[in-house]
């Protein structure tokens, strides 16, 4: 079992990690970076068809702890030079979730994309979040936007 440390303002948090893949553990790229990069740990390369998706493996198992969730993102090279994104980006990993870390790709490219073992397919963030209880009410306090959505605002 590995640990994860995440920086954090005060102290360092620590998230449990199996790796039962043969890729590294994710890392941050720099000092002040919110994401890890996520690599495909798979035996032979996959090939993505254009508007296919796909389920990669990383070989990752995390523990969260209550209160958090781990985030996987796209990462903005893909998406921008290869038209691949994470399709249900971002992708939810509940704190009570210990199954392996997987990232749906979808490539909405014209061209087939070639998934190779190790390559960095998505970023993981972790978050605080709160869960709340809802309270059924008759109305709503008025604002200045009110319900205006969608563009509302304009162009300018």
């Amino acid at each position: 079992m590995h640990i994860i440390y995440l920086r954090g303002t005060v102290e360092t948090m620590k998230i449990k990690v199996l790796n039962r893949g043969h890729q590294p553990l994710p890392q941050y790229a720099t000092a002040q970076s919110a994401g890890m990069d996520l690599r495909a740990n798979i035996e032979e390369p996959i090939v993505l068809h254009p508007m296919e998706r796909r389920l990669i493996p990383t070989g990752l198992y995390i523990a969260l702890p209550e209160g958090f969730e781990a985030q996987v993102r796209p990462r903005s090279g893909l998406a921008l030079k290869h038209g691949l994104t994470v399709l249900n980006a971002p992708g939810t990993i509940d704190a009570d979730y210990r199954g392996e870390v997987g990232v749906v790709l979808i490539n909405l490219s014209q061209e087939d994309f070639v998934i190779n073992d190790g390559e960095r397919i998505a970023q993981l963030v972790i978050a605080r979040y709160e869960q709340v209880q809802l309270q059924l009410v008759e109305e709503l306090d008025e604002t200045e936007r009110g319900a205006g959505g969608y563009g509302h605002t304009g162009v300018k």
